[in-house]
């Protein structure tokens, strides 16, 4: 399990910027109101020798002594709060603000990532995950098993493929995890549950990429034939080998050559060798699939892929019927 490196160090680096801007932020304040208020500057000399004074009656384990600086710090906080008051200030002006109150916006707690960190990893890694429009619609929640009423087999079969779907994103785990192959017509589902799964495992702190067939062979395109004399401007392929899972979706759907075939084979014997997962959609039927590709790419899908049949009516062809 891991965030995506490069969200994780822009946000690490926005939490170190907003601890140190808090803090600034909080001594211009505290220079203000000493400048202009009486009696202020006199305890804050007292108060800034409370740290040396507590520390020093812990390691001489003066219990006497702690508390009875602890009070004395509570009574000067209190007599500058009056003063502030008395001069127009709220009476914590001169104290930090920070956005976390948990974690002073260092992002950590008790030497753990605190929720607010996490919440904006989770909020980067569906903005980078390639998926972010398709998460905010597409969700377990409202996956309805209704459109798939036609036959009692196309409803049973289409409930198990929910559930396994739902269970692969609860016990997701980036090094244990299985590929999955969705096969079936187009307006099935297998996009929605796809996006359903990759919201639950980046809500569990993983890297996950989405991508359309197209997509991903124009970014390995771009990397072989690339001349531009930016490298960031050529396709980034590491992504593709690097995450935690990578989802392919409309597999079939790119113009099938020599060079996109071998890229599909980079991608899945790789991703198989470094025990990486893979979940892949297609409209292909399975023997559509054994044509169109190596037999060494199909022998590690259908060997190595858990393969969900997907059945039913187009979905999209049933709402706009109604």
């Amino acid at each position: 399990m891991g965030y995506n490196r490069a969200n994780y160090k822009r946000i690490k680096e926005e939490y170190d910027g907003k601890y140190l801007r808090a803090t600034e932020a909080a001594d211009f304040r505290r220079a203000e109101v000493m400048a202009v208020v009486p009696g202020v500057a006199e305890i804050e000399k007292l108060l800034s020798l409370t740290g040396f004074k507590i520390f020093d009656a812990t390691l001489r384990g003066d219990k006497e002594e702690l508390e009875r600086i602890t009070a004395e710090n509570r009574e000067l906080n209190s007599q500058k709060a009056a003063l502030l008051i008395a001069a127009g200030y709220p009476a914590d002006y001169t104290e930090i603000k920070y956005e976390c109150s948990e974690c002073g916006d260092t992002g950590v707690v008790d030497n753990k990532m605190c929720i607010c960190m996490k919440k904006k990893l989770v909020e980067a890694g569906i903005e980078s995950s390639g998926m972010s429009d398709l998460i905010k619609c597409q969700s377990f929640d409202n996956f309805s098993l209704d459109y798939y009423k036609q036959s009692r087999e196309n409803h049973e079969r289409m409930s198990t493929i929910l559930a396994i779907a739902k269970q692969y994103a609860d016990d997701f785990d980036a090094a244990t995890s299985p590929n999955i192959a969705m096969f079936g017509g187009t307006g099935l589902g297998k996009t929605h549950l796809s996006s359903a799964m990759a919201s639950v495992i980046i809500e569990k702190g993983n890297d996950v990429y989405y991508t359309g067939a197209n997509s991903m062979f124009a970014d390995f395109e771009q990397k072989r034939f690339g001349n531009s004399a930016d490298p960031d401007a050529e396709g980034d392929i590491e992504k593709y080998f690097s995450c935690d899972l990578l989802i392919i979706d409309d597999l079939g759907t790119e113009v099938t050559n020599q060079f996109t075939t071998s890229c599909l084979y980079n991608i899945i014997n790789t991703r198989l060798n470094r025990k990486k997962p893979v979940v892949l959609s297609t409209n292909l039927t399975k023997d559509e699939f054994k044509k169109r590709y190596w037999d060494r790419i199909a022998s590690r899908v259908f060997g190595e892929y858990t393969i969900l049949p997907f059945c039913g009516v187009d979905i999209r062809a049933q709402k706009l019927g109604k």
